[in-house]
């Protein structure tokens, strides 16, 4: 027979709140079974599926991308690390086009980033007359517009 863990265990054991438990739940993340008075049981499991969410939320994974890669598991199975694995690296490109918007950001933070407000006095010297907005709305330099040389 498997162990059951009540919502509140698998909270302290993952470090998530049991309202996020619920709504993971609610969203078909996580499943748990019920008790003659309704209480939730969830199969000890449910801890490595919940670690991976976390995981994969702290990197910017959205919970209907979690939501896609959880659905290819095999239904009752844990996920293995070779399931793990083959999630991370369906994500890989986009992570590492995440990182290099957000290296680039970083390195721009403090300069004119193409938005049109020319409420800085240095965007008159890195976006004159709003030339930015030639390519269309948004922060254009943040999104990979080159700066006029």
């Amino acid at each position: 027979m498997t162990e059951l863990l009540t919502i509140g265990e698998i909270a302290e054991r993952t470090g998530v709140a049991t309202s996020a438990l619920r709504f993971y739940e609610s969203k078909g993340l996580v499943t748990s079974s019920r008790t003659d008075g309704n209480q939730r049981r969830f199969d000890r499991s449910a801890i490595r599926v919940i670690s991976i969410i976390r995981a994969a939320q702290a990197v910017g994974i959205s919970l209907d991308e979690i939501a896609g890669a959880l659905a290819e598991l095999p239904k009752g199975r844990t996920p293995t690390r070779a399931d793990w694995a083959k999630m991370s690296r369906r994500w890989r490109d986009r992570l590492d086009a995440q990182i290099n918007e957000l290296a680039a950001l970083r390195e721009d933070l403090t300069d004119c980033i193409g938005c049109g407000c020319l409420s800085l006095k240095s965007c008159a010297l890195y976006n004159p007359k709003d030339w930015a907005s030639k390519n269309g709305a948004g922060p254009r330099y943040l999104m990979g517009d080159r700066r006029p040389s």
